[in-house]
């Protein structure tokens, strides 16, 4: 990981929970990120939930996906 790389967080059961009720939606909806992608977490396994938080200018924006 390097200082330009998002920071990719894995997301607990109760987190996970919280974020597809209030989006309405379902894991199967979510975009998808590889199990091997490199920016993801050891330890991170088919259908968690990676939290993106992309840094533009002053404001952090989450971004999320789900591990296939």
């Amino acid at each position: 990981m390097h200082i330009f790389q998002p920071k990719h967080v894995k997301l607990n059961k109760k987190d996970e929970e919280k974020l597809l009720v209030e989006l309405n939606i379902s894991k199967t909806q979510l975009p998808k990120i590889k199990k091997e992608d490199p920016a993801i977490q050891e330890g991170c396994e088919i259908g968690d939930i990676i939290k993106i938080e992309r840094k533009e200018g002053d404001k952090i924006h989450n971004y999320y996906r789900v591990v296939i």
